[in-house]
């Protein structure tokens, strides 16, 4: 093929790691290397909230981070958010409350952590968690909610929320934990990288992303390529042009390796 992105868009977990994990294969490592090598952006483009993203940046020559599914850009050479856009969480929260009894809510606090209404899981979130009334967490704008429903599956929750509306916020569900994330309004992983193919002079029309998540679905569109992983549901895998082998078979570097053999 003599085609070769100019931008590489990478969803992190269920793509270069597991779900959960900070741990990156060498061959997905080396794979990124060679595309950053050849002059291509490398943009990790995550559901993560920043204090997430930091880990993974670290270990690859990420030129940019999209965080929180969009809500928030960083830039990891200088270490600055150089985008944070928020919603007020309340209305959010008490819409889910009455529907999904037993739910807990946590928002994200850029850079720190998070504010917490209810026990999560431990190893559930990143940074420090620290509890918080419902009128302290509505009270403070945030580019990301979380919600957990608690001994439910996600195809309990996806079932629950089925007819569920809620303005001024973008939400998913996560299709390995019964996990919600909710950001505002107009802010996705696909809008994101137009924006920043703009301020890089780079169309979608040269673009790679891999992701396997409900949160991908926009940028797996957006993009000239989109490649779903391996163990993607089925829905996600419909809006790629290509499916990748899952993430424990190093998918990622598989597609990487087309177009940066090396």
């Amino acid at each position: 093929m003599n085609w070769r992105p100019r931008l590489v868009a990478l969803d992190i977990d269920g793509t270069l790691t597991p779900v959960g994990s900070n741990d990156i294969s060498p061959a997905v490592k080396a794979a990124i290397t060679r595309v950053a090598e050849h002059g291509t952006h490398v943009v990790l483009c995550t559901g993560r909230s920043l204090i997430g993203t930091t880990p993974i940046a670290a270990q690859l020559p990420a030129s940019h981070a999209v965080c929180s599914n969009g809500a928030v850009w960083w830039d990891p050479a200088t270490g600055e958010v150089i985008r944070r856009t928020t919603f007020d969480p309340g209305p959010t929260i008490k819409a889910l409350q009455a529907l999904l009894p037993g739910a807990v809510f946590a928002i994200e606090q850029t850079g720190v952590g998070n504010l917490s209404l209810g026990r999560f899981l431990p190893d559930d979130l990143w940074g420090v968690t620290t509890d918080a009334t419902f009128d302290e967490i509505a009270a403070t704008p945030t580019p990301r909610l979380v919600m957990r429903w608690l001994d439910h599956t996600p195809a309990e929750l996806s079932f629950a929320v089925r007819n569920l509306e809620m303005s001024g916020i973008e939400w998913s569900v996560d299709h390995t934990e019964a996990w919600l994330t909710a950001v505002p309004e107009n802010v996705t992983k696909g809008s994101a990288l137009e924006e920043l193919g703009q301020e890089l002079g780079i169309g979608a029309q040269d673009a790679l992303a891999i992701g396997d998540g409900s949160n991908d679905v926009e940028m797996l569109k957006w993009a000239g390529l989109g490649v779903a992983m391996g163990q993607a549901p089925a829905h996600v895998q419909a809006a790629a042009d290509a499916v990748a082998p899952t993430v424990l078979e190093d998918g990622a570097a598989e597609v990487l390796g087309r177009f940066f053999p090396a």
